[in-house]
């Protein structure tokens, strides 16, 4: 594994254009030779650990090579764009090893290009539409061509008179036409569901049940996506039931809301908001030293750092964000009034009570720090462990009474029912059952968003670069935790410290794999999810 990772490097780093036949090809070769290497291995001989790394490590290869397959398939729909693909690649390929260039030939060539390519933008024009995947696979080998020119202009420029006298005006020109044909490409993009604004500005790309499905066989959750929106509703009702407790105790009766609003309007002053998180923090870290739930490294508790987030970040992530750095979000001078109001509500102490120690200690700033340290050569990251181990730890600290007030107790039920939305409307949203508004409307109605934050939420679920699972990750992750929870530390196996260094030393991998390591249960060679964590 740690040489897989070297050699992926290595040719990551050598073959650095993207979406090229020649790159995507060496990448199936190298995934096919680590598959040879792994099927030499005597299995049955493996202790349980290097069984779960197995196991695992294949699944990766596997992944990958569907990936491949994937872009070569779209790839092969696309070409028909470009035709002169092969003529820049080769430009690209003799300068990887310093050969002079022809400086007048390839003025030529790249003049030559640039007329084919204008006649192509015109055919592209009068085209109604590409599916999604399409659009943006042609764009992606638009960059990559126009990144195969600049690498060999870059190269060859200031040290050859005659590419300096030929070159750049050929080169300019069909640098620019290059952006342009990708942006249009961009703009010709049709998702799978049939999807126009719907006046929230957001069009993502909803990739329907099936492949929900095929994406969570992979995570390791043996669910469906109807199931899953089911555990949602289950937990959403004891968090309805636990709300009404604590508006009654606020004098609120039954209207949560209400009470809630009261809740928001307990923001900080400008400028006050590090010090309120650091409070914040204090009491959190304190509280798990109290328990003694974990082990928590001085140098960890000494090295995490603070920033303040940009407003236009803010856009997609309305809340605090955390690792080793702990980005808050909070108003600044640029921000139109409103903007201001509903980002200082939706930060307010109480609401962050519950996410203090889901960014920073033992959250994921522990995870990243441990992850540095043990077993790093497991490269199986997945949001099920990285933010289902945060997400458990607002739940543990719930169970353990950490939240001292109904106040308290409102701003952990937030993010609760935040967790519990987020499965429902983003798996609704992949099934074409609704639209980036009804997401926004059910954010706001349901869980009593602002509306801003609402929006943002929504933007950075579709259209900031997160995976279709990853909002269901949070609550699903957390659960499975729980549930192993239960088998070692309920049972009396293990102390709550044991456990969770336990889980850290194993590093980032599915949950269901944590559990086999944890109870000493080997996973079949051609191993297969059925862990049923949650009962329905």
């Amino acid at each position: 594994m740690v040489h897989y990772s070297a050699d992926l490097g290595t040719l990551s780093r050598f073959y650095a254009i993207r979406n090229t036949p020649e790159r995507r090809e060496r990448m199936e070769r190298l995934q096919q030779a680590y598959l040879q290497k792994l099927a030499a291995l005597d299995f049955g001989k493996l202790p349980v650990g290097a069984k779960v790394d197995y196991v695992l490590f294949k699944r990766n290869l596997d992944a990958e090579l569907y990936r491949l397959r994937e872009e070569k398939d779209e790839y092969a729909q696309v070409e028909k764009w470009f035709p002169f693909a092969a003529k820049i690649y080769d430009i690209e390929r003799l300068r990887r090893r310093g050969t002079a260039p022809d400086a007048e030939k390839t003025a030529a060539t790249l003049n030559s290009i640039a007329k084919e390519l204008q006649q192509q933008k015109a055919n592209l024009q009068k085209e109604n539409g590409l599916p999604l995947p399409l659009s943006r696979r042609a764009a992606g080998v638009a960059k990559g061509l126009q990144a195969s020119l600049k690498s060999a202009f870059d190269f060859y420029t200031g040290y050859d008179p005659l590419f300096n006298w030929w070159v750049p005006a050929p080169y300019k020109q069909l640098d620019s036409l290059l952006n342009d044909y990708a942006a249009q490409f961009t703009g010709k993009g049709k998702s799978a569901v049939s999807q126009q604004d719907d006046g929230s500005g957001i069009i993502g790309n909803p990739i329907g049940r099936e492949e929900i499905i095929r994406q969570l066989q992979q995570e390791m959750i043996p669910y469906t996506p109807e199931e899953l929106i089911d555990i949602a509703n289950r937990e959403f009702a004891w968090c309805d039931a636990e709300m009404l407790k604590a508006s009654r105790e606020m004098g609120f009766g039954d209207n949560w809301k209400a009470a809630q609003e009261k809740v928001k309007n307990t923001y900080v002053p400008p400028a006050r908001q590090p010090q309120a998180m650091m409070k914040l923090y204090n009491e959190s870290v304190a509280f798990l030293k109290q328990h003694n739930l974990i082990t928590l490294p001085e140098l960890a508790e000494e090295t995490w750092r603070m920033s303040m987030m940009s407003p236009e970040r803010q856009r997609v992530a309305p809340f605090f964000l955390g690792g080793e750095e702990f980005i808050i979000a909070y108003p600044t001078n640029t921000m139109s009034h409103d903007d201001k109001m509903m980002s200082m509500r939706g930060n307010n102490p109480h609401f962050s009570r519950a996410t203090v120690h889901h960014e920073l200690l033992a959250g994921h700033a522990l995870q990243q720090f441990m992850n540095d340290r043990y077993r790093a050569y497991r490269n199986f990251g997945t949001p099920f462990w990285t933010e289902g181990w945060a997400l458990y730890w607002e739940r543990l600290l719930w169970d353990l009474k950490f939240p001292n007030s109904p106040e308290d107790r409102i701003g952990m039920l937030f993010w609760r029912m935040h967790r519990c939305a987020r499965i429902i409307f983003s798996l609704s949203y992949h099934t074409g059952k609704w639209t980036p508004q009804q997401c926004i409307d059910f954010l706001v109605d349901r869980v009593n968003h602002e509306r801003a934050n609402a929006e943002g939420e929504v933007r950075r679920s579709f259209t900031g670069g997160y995976g279709p699972l990853y909002q269901v990750a949070y609550m699903i992750g957390g659960l499975q935790f729980e549930a192993l929870k239960k088998e070692l530390v309920d049972s009396g196996k293990m102390s709550y410290r044991q456990f969770h260094d336990a889980i850290l030393h194993e590093n980032a991998m599915p949950v269901e794999m944590v559990r086999a390591i944890l109870l000493n249960q080997p996973p079949g060679k051609d191993f297969t999810s059925k862990w049923r964590f949650y009962k329905l």
